[in-house]
C-alpha cells in the first residue's frame, strides 16, 4: 500500500499566499501533502508542466487545455482563487476525468451583498449628494431641500437579476423593508426562486415592477450588453438600478444616458474597462453613485479563500465532492464572459 503523500501544486496570482493563507489555514494545506509553493507572478509553463504529472491538486489559475491533462493523470481538483471560472480551462475535459473545478467565488457574496444595500439607500435617500453639500456649504436646512426627491425602500418592490452567490446574500438583507421582491434568473428553475420567497419574474418585469433592480447576474453568451434603454425606460422616474456585478450585462452608455436624463439613479461598482479611464463620462454624469469596483474585496474576506480551499480538499481527498467552493458546472460555465481584472464576486 502506497504512502506517498498528494502533492499540492501552487499557482495563485494574483493572490498572494500570505493574503488567502493564514497561518493556521497554511498548517491545515501542509498536513495534507507535499507543498509546491510559488508566489508572486503566474508560475511560467516550465514550473507547471514539471509537476502538474504528479499533483493531485491545484491551487491557481494555471492554463489547463486538454493536452495538458493528458499528462495530469492524478489530478483530482483544480481550486482558482482569482474567483472567476476565466476559459482557459478545458471544462468538458475535467468532467470527463472527474476532475473538480472549483473557485472561492462565495467568498465575496457578503461584501458585495451589503454594498449593493448600501447603494441602493445612498441612490434613495441622496446621502452622497447631501454629503457633498454640506462640504460646500450649500446645504439646506432640515433637508428638505436635499430631500426633494428621496424614497423610501420599505414596502417597495424590489427585484434581483442574478440568483447566484451575491442574490443569496442579498436576499435575506431586503426582506425587512417588506416589499415583494422579484427575481430573474433563466439558469435557475422558477420553484427554487418560489422556495427562497421570491416572485419569479421575466426581466422585462423587473424594471417594469421595481423602484430597485439590482444587476447581480454573470456575463455570458446569453447576455452580454443585453440590458439597455428599452430597460431602463420601462422604470419608473427615478427608479434605481444597482450594478454592481459585471459591466458587460448592460449597455452601459445607454444606462448612463438613462441617469444623464433622470429617468434612473444609477449605482456602479464595475465597468467595462478598468482601471476607469480618466475621460469616462460617467464621472460627469448626474444621479449617479461611483465606485471603482470595491464592493468585495476587503481585507476580512481574503483569508476566507484559503479556508473553503483546505475545506474542501480535505474533502475530495476523503473521496467526497467539494462542498465550500464553487464548483463549475460544465453545462454553463463555457458560457461564461468573465474577464480577469472582474476579482468577485
Amino acid at each position: 500500500m502506497s504512502t506517498k503523500r498528494p502533492l499540492i501544486l501552487l499557482d495563485p496570482y494574483p493572490r498572494p499566499i500570505a493574503q488567502i493563507f493564514d497561518d493556521a489555514t497554511k498548517k491545515r494545506l501542509e498536513s495534507l501533502g507535499d507543498v509546491i509553493w510559488h508566489d508572486g507572478a503566474p508560475a511560467t509553463d516550465a514550473h507547471i508542466d514539471k509537476y502538474l504529472p504528479e499533483a493531485t491538486i491545484l491551487i491557481g489559475q494555471s492554463a489547463l487545455p486538454k493536452e495538458r491533462l493528458d499528462r495530469a493523470p492524478n489530478l483530482k481538483a483544480v481550486f482558482n482563487v482569482e474567483s472567476n471560472f476565466m476559459p482557459n480551462v478545458d471544462y468538458l475535459e475535467c468532467h470527463r476525468r472527474g476532475i473538480y473545478v472549483c473557485a472561492t467565488g462565495p467568498v465575496f457574496a457578503k461584501p458585495v451583498a451589503e454594498m449593493s444595500l448600501g447603494l441602493a439607500l445612498s441612490c434613495a435617500r441622496r446621502i452622497h449628494q447631501a454629503d457633498a453639500a454640506i462640504r460646500a456649504g450649500n446645504e439646506t436646512l432640515y433637508g428638505e431641500g436635499d430631500n426633494y426627491d428621496s424614497i423610501l425602500l420599505s414596502g417597495r418592490t424590489m427585484s434581483i437579476v442574478g440568483f447566484g452567490n451575491v442574490g443569496k446574500a442579498l436576499l435575506p438583507l431586503l426582506r425587512p423593508f417588506g416589499g415583494e421582491i422579484l427575481a430573474h434568473d433563466p439558469w435557475i428553475h422558477p420553484t427554487i426562486l418560489r422556495e427562497a420567497g421570491l416572485t419569479p419574474a421575466t426581466l422585462a418585469e423587473c424594471f417594469q415592477k421595481s423602484a430597485v433592480v439590482f444587476l447581480l447576474a454573470a456575463t455570458t453568451t446569453e447576455n452580454a450588453g443585453g440590458i439597455g434603454a428599452k430597460y431602463f425606460n420601462s422604470m419608473a422616474k427615478g427608479s434605481i438600478v444597482v450594478l454592481s456585478s459585471r459591466a458587460g450585462i448592460v449597455n452601459f452608455d445607454e444606462m448612463l444616458d438613462a441617469a444623464q436624463s433622470g429617468q434612473i439613479r444609477a449605482a456602479i461598482d464595475v465597468w467595462p474597462d478598468e482601471p476607469i479611464p480618466a475621460n469616462h463620462r460617467a464621472r460627469k454624469t448626474p444621479n449617479t453613485v461611483l465606485q471603482a469596483h470595491r464592493a468585495g474585496n476587503i481585507p476580512e474576506i481574503w483569508p476566507w479563500m484559503g479556508q473553503l480551499v483546505v475545506d474542501d480538499m480535505e474533502q475530495v481527498l476523503k473521496g467526497l465532492p467539494p462542498q465550500r467552493c464553487q464548483r463549475a458546472q460544465w453545462e454553463t460555465v463555457s458560457k461564461l464572459r468573465s474577464k480577469p481584472s472582474e476579482q468577485t464576486k
